[in-house]
Formats: structure tokens, sequence, C-alpha cells
């Protein structure tokens, strides 16, 4: 007996008394990957944190394709999750099955990067969040809003041309959408700005933190992103976390940090930035 109790005090002793499990699902596309299935669990662990991390994947999805989905009960899904910092994918699920599959504490949802600062693309926002809070098991689930990231300023794809091939064009449209859109259909705990985060982060870094000129890069941008992310939802902030993957230096590291850690303050205090 004295054993057992001695191993109980070590436990709790090894524990922060302030760490958290935190269950959170992505409703998203390739924007959601790019944010949530790397770096985000580990940077939570490093500040002691454990995360639950669902992403329900379509490449390029919409507003509209969601609602539309999770009314039709389609499988059309890749259902990524990441648990103890495993991912795990099971194809051909349908939303309606990945949202029962845990009670998330945490949803999140996103517009189609190409439309996302395009406001009549919203008519269906407030019905698919309506729906899926329907299928949610946990009475006191959070919603979140993804702010996603404008394209980068050399992009020549047909996807950009609605915002005249202009970047600061797109990061304004998006941040308008965002404050005049979605701030109305209400309902939302917070907003990731990741699309801030993103646009300041190339103030430090420069135009290089896309892949292929909408997706982000796979250290530098994911990094943002992932940072970006983990403060909103623990509530801790970023600067001074010890994690980043062996890609990224030191330096860079404290830049991408203070990127994030600066839009979730500007978010938080209605200092968005406005060309």
């Amino acid at each position: 007996m004295r054993k057992i109790v001695f191993l109980l005090v070590c436990l709790f002793t090894v524990l922060p008394s302030s760490a958290k499990v935190i269950k959170v699902l992505a409703v998203g596309n390739s924007f959601s990957q790019d944010a949530v299935e790397q770096y985000l669990y580990e940077l939570a662990a490093a500040q002691g944190d454990s995360l639950i991390i669902g992403n329900a994947y379509i490449a390029g999805c919409s507003i509209d394709t969601h609602y539309n989905n999770l009314l039709n009960d389609k499988p059309a899904y890749v259902y990524r999750k990441v648990v103890s910092g495993v991912k795990a994918v099971r194809n051909k699920a349908t939303l309606r099955s990945i949202i029962r599959d845990e009670q998330w504490d945490i949803i999140t949802l996103q517009q189609a990067s190409q439309l996302s600062g395009i406001s009549s693309s919203y008519g269906n926002l407030a019905q698919l969040k309506r729906l899926i809070q329907s299928y949610t098991s946990n009475l006191r689930v959070q919603f979140m809003w993804h702010m996603t990231w404008a394209y980068a300023a050399d992009l020549t794809q047909e996807r950009f041309a609605a915002y005249h091939y202009d970047q600061r064009e797109m990061y304004s449209a998006i941040v308008n959408t965002t404050l005049n859109v979605v701030s109305a259909v209400g309902g939302f705990r917070r907003i990731i700005p990741s699309g801030i985060a993103i646009q300041l982060g190339r103030y430090r870094f420069g135009d290089i933190l896309n892949r292929d000129g909408y997706h982000l890069s796979y250290t530098l941008g994911r990094y943002i992103a992932a940072c970006t992310w983990c403060e909103v939802l623990t509530g801790k902030i970023i600067d001074g976390n010890r994690y980043w993957p062996a890609t990224i230096s030191d330096e860079e590291a404290v830049l991408c940090q203070e990127a994030a850690h600066e839009a979730v303050f500007m978010q938080q205090s209605g200092r968005y930035m406005v060309f």
C-alpha cells in the first residue's frame, strides 16, 4: 500500500498542474494539413500539454462541400488523427463518423483558400456549424475559425485571379471576410490567425514561406502555423518554446515564434493589418 501511494505521489509530482489534454478536430483541407499535422503536437508537448488532433481532409474542400458531405453522409474524407505524436490515417470516412470519433473540445472550420476572401462563398457557414454541433457528443464543444493565409506574390495560377494576383489584396480580403462575415455568423470562440502570422513571417524572412505558391513550406511556413495554433489552443505564450525541428535554426525558431505570438496578440486586440 505504501508503495502504491509513493508511486502516485511521484506521478503527480512529475505532471505539471497546468498541463492540459485538448482534443481538437479541424474540418478542413490541405491548409489544415499544413497547420496541424506536423509540429503542433510536439510544440504542445514541450510545454507540458497533450493534444489529440484530428483532421477531416479533402483537398481544396470548401464550406459548401463540407456541408453537403455532412448532410448526405458522404464517405469522402481522409481522416488523419494524431495521438501521442503518432499519425493514423483512415480513408473513405464520413464527416459524421469523424465528429463522433471523439468528444472533441474544439472544432475548427475554414474556407477553401481560393474562396477565403470572397464573402459570397460563406452562405452555408452557419448551417454547417449547426449541423456539426448536432452530431457532437461534447455539449461544451468550442468552435474556432482558422483564418488562412494569402498566396505568394509570384503565384500565377488561375486560383489567384480573383485577387488580381495581388498578395496584399488577398490578405486584406481574408481579414475583412473574417471581421465581417465570420463574426456575423457568431459562435466562434476564437480566431486562429495563421494568415496574420504568415504575413508577419514574410516581413521577417521574405516571401519564401510557400512551397508551391499557396501551400506552406515544409519547414518555416508550417512551423509558424503550428506555433500560432499552439498558442491559441493552449492559451500559453509560444515565445520561448523549446521545440523546433532540426531543419530550423535556433534563430529562425525565435523569429517564427515571435510572428505567431504577435499575430495572436494583434487578433485578440483587434489590431489586424489591413492594407
